[in-house]
């Protein structure tokens, strides 16, 4: 049995998928089909993660360096070589201590492109969920940059983000906004929608939501009042149900997103602005009232090594000197993948050394001691409302 565009329909997919509205398609991209947004893309993918993300700025800038200077030298051997039906994959240094190797990176040395540090192209990102690390965003070290260049040209370039599954991903489908670069998986394979884009020096911004979209809204709601920032929310808003992941958790798999028209336009879009707001600005939301218990047996200190969970997952071992106490059980429940949020940031917020590179990626701020501490706090708060929100959106019911 197959569906009317002849795709195999297997177990759990839903033929009435195809009817939606498609959240983005390689032919919109090209100009040649219609859907929500124009342009979309995956996240950053290094191929090299240890070497350029790191928490903390400095560290970040003397590994780049240091993988610059092997990244030159083997550049400069290369080009000087006496035999030249060398094969590449053997003549290249490869010591996983010192650099690692993709397809790009090889592609820029044998077209003699030397790599160079510069500061500005150090940038923000958000590497796994709620957790912010630097990173060097180039396009000789960043294996695969996508449309990031155009989403965010400039440091301080202005844009919001939704990121969700990629496609053919086993873990359950999420979506989380952004106002930053994010890693590849961030979220699984992730695809990110924009609501802007730029040219590479910063200019000529423009909106991301189709014309053909707004159109489509305005026309099935009768409402001419509808903008594209509101359809942009009800993206948000509507993709957070659970039901839609329930019932196209198949068809998501395959393909995409698809968006349907349902009774609430403004409901969904309500809720999915708050959503953004508690999501992309996380860093800015309160804190949950957590008790903290001192060791009195110990010392002051903020640092973590590596957290865990007490068994119960009320409590939350920082260190040897702090306990948070009273984490709400409906913490829990707001999931992204298989982990909570707050899963993540004990699994993220604790001091890694690689094994073949030796390099460090230590949390810990020493401008900002107890940023951890109220990291886990705003989570909380965070997870809390998220589920509130999520749990009053409207029916799911398409017209």
């Amino acid at each position: 049995m197959s569906d009317a565009k002849h795709t195999w329909i297997t177990k759990g997919l839903k033929d009435e998928y195809g009817d939606l509205l498609p959240l983005g398609t390689q032919e919109a991209k090209a100009g040649e089909g219609n859907a929500v947004f124009m342009s979309y893309s995956r996240g950053a993918e290094t191929t090299r993660d240890v070497w350029v993300y790191n928490f903390d700025e400095l560290s970040l800038q003397a590994n780049v360096e240091s993988l610059i200077d092997v990244y030159n030298v083997e550049v400069d051997r290369w080009h000087n070589r006496t035999d030249k039906n060398a094969n590449l994959d053997d003549f290249v240094l490869n010591d996983s201590r010192k650099i690692k190797w993709s397809s790009r990176l090889k592609e820029c040395l044998m077209r003699n492109q030397y790599a160079a540090f510069e500061k500005k192209k150090i940038r923000k990102s958000l590497y796994r969920p709620y957790t912010s690390e630097l990173l060097f965003f180039d396009s000789i070290l960043t294996h695969r940059q996508g449309q990031f260049p155009k989403i965010f040209p400039l440091r301080d370039a202005n844009n919001s983000v939704i990121c969700m599954n990629g496609i053919g991903m086993s873990k359950p489908f999420h979506t989380i906004m952004v106002s930053v670069i994010p890693d590849v998986q961030f979220t699984p394979n992730g695809q990110c929608f924009p609501f802007y884009t730029y040219d590479e020096d910063g200019s000529n911004r423009k909106e991301n939501i189709t014309d053909w979209a707004l159109k489509e809204f305005r026309v099935h709601y009768n409402d001419k009042k509808i903008t594209k920032w509101d359809i942009f929310y009800y993206v948000y808003g509507l993709l957070h149900h659970q039901k839609y992941g329930e019932n196209y958790q198949a068809n998501l798999k395959r393909e995409l997103p698809r968006i349907p028209f349902t009774p609430d336009f403004w409901g969904f879009s309500k809720a999915g602005k708050k959503l953004a707001e508690l999501h992309a600005n996380y860093e800015k939301q309160e804190e949950y009232p957590l008790e903290v218990i001192e060791n009195k047996d110990e010392p002051l200190n903020w640092r973590v090594e590596k957290m865990k969970l007490s068994k119960d997952k009320t409590q939350l071992i920082y260190n040897n000197f702090l306990t948070l106490d009273g984490i709400p059980p409906d913490v829990f429940g707001y999931r992204l993948g298989n982990r909570s949020a707050l899963d993540w940031i004990v699994d993220q917020y604790q001091v890694k050394t690689d094994k073949r590179s030796g390099i460090v990626n230590d949390p810990n701020r020493e401008d900002e001691p107890d940023y951890i501490v109220k990291l886990i706090k705003k989570v909380v708060t965070i997870s809390l409302e998220t589920n509130k929100i999520v749990r009053a959106l409207p029916a799911l019911s398409v017209e």
